[in-house]
């Protein structure tokens, strides 16, 4: 059998990371200078607002939460089987989201999570990334069609019937799912998922529940504070609404992390385009954004990637 020296598996751990920090900056780099990049000289025009650094100040801060939430949700979830520092924590959250940002929807973050624990963890470090991945995923999904419903009551963006027929799909598929939940493949079912899941202590997935909520409400409420930021004034309820129907819709298409706020602000053309909101202040909201919660945790987590020793 054919094994790699020792000398030789050092060179290919420094190449993969190399390829994987100087493809992430690559991506990010020619997404900001392409020939559809935003036109930066404009956004110095929205700190004409005298309430623009407030508003820039409560969006930094919900960022740093935000990231922070989703840091101690890994730390609780991992506490089920093993206690780590905050520190380690954060390298494997951070040094994952990096991994991640060429995979669509963030699969690679499974594997990535994985190279941090023994081998014979493997399939519970995926399960575990699993749980904190499904919840945030639950209260998108509930949140967005009640502020979709609400959004298409006053701005009609999609037929009455056709919405009725996504409830609809939404409800026969979570039918079919426990219907179906004792039907096995490969030796999996949801049923087992199910028990595992409830096999969890109690108070973890307590806490896993409170810092999935926190972590939507911040990244909502950092998107309407952008909107404050650029003068856009509307009504609170209106706005979230939108807001919270732009995620899940966003949500639902298969994408990667990178081209994440391409998705997400079509999605926010359309939908706050409908309430007078200008373009060009859709296309910032959703690109800081972008930035905020992907350019920057990649930049720190490209530095535990390159720290990173199995």
């Amino acid at each position: 059998m054919l094994t790699l020296s020792r000398k030789a598996k050092q060179f290919l751990t420094v190449l993969v990371k190399l390829l994987i920090v100087g493809g992430a900056f690559y991506f990010i780099y020619s997404r900001l200078a392409g020939d559809e990049s935003p036109d930066w000289l404009r956004f110095r025009e929205i700190f004409n607002n005298n309430r623009a650094y407030l508003y820039a100040s409560i969006i930094i801060a919900l960022t740093f939460l935000n990231r922070f939430l989703e840091i101690i949700k890994w730390k609780n979830l991992v506490s089920s089987f093993k206690a780590i520092p905050l520190a380690q924590s954060t390298a494997q959250v951070l040094s994952a989201m990096t991994a991640s940002l060429f995979t669509p929807n963030g699969i690679g973050e499974y594997a990535a999570k994985a190279l941090y624990f023994e081998k014979v963890q493997t399939k519970n470090i995926i399960f575990l990334n699993l749980v904190c991945n499904g919840i945030q995923l639950i209260i998108a999904v509930m949140a967005g069609l009640i502020g979709l419903a609400t959004f298409n009551a006053y701005y009609p963006v999609i037929r009455g019937s056709y919405l009725l027929i996504l409830l609809a799909i939404v409800s026969i598929v979570i039918v079919l799912l426990f219907t179906a939940r004792n039907f096995t493949v490969k030796g999996y079912s949801l049923q087992k998922i199910i028990d595992k899941v409830n096999a969890l202590p109690k108070p973890i997935h307590r806490k896993n529940t409170l810092l999935a909520f926190g972590r939507y409400f911040c990244l909502i409420h950092q998107h309407y504070f952008l909107f404050l930021l650029f003068g856009v004034h509307l009504p609170y309820p209106d706005m979230i609404a939108a807001i919270t129907a732009v995620y899940f819709l966003g949500s639902s298409l298969p994408t990667f992390q990178l081209f994440d706020f391409a998705v997400r602000g079509s999605v926010a053309v359309l939908f706050f385009g409908l309430m007078g909101v200008n373009e060009w202040v859709v296309v910032f909201a959703a690109t800081l954004q972008w930035l905020l919660n992907i350019v920057i945790p990649v930049c720190v987590g490209s530095y535990f990637v390159f720290r990173f020793k199995r």
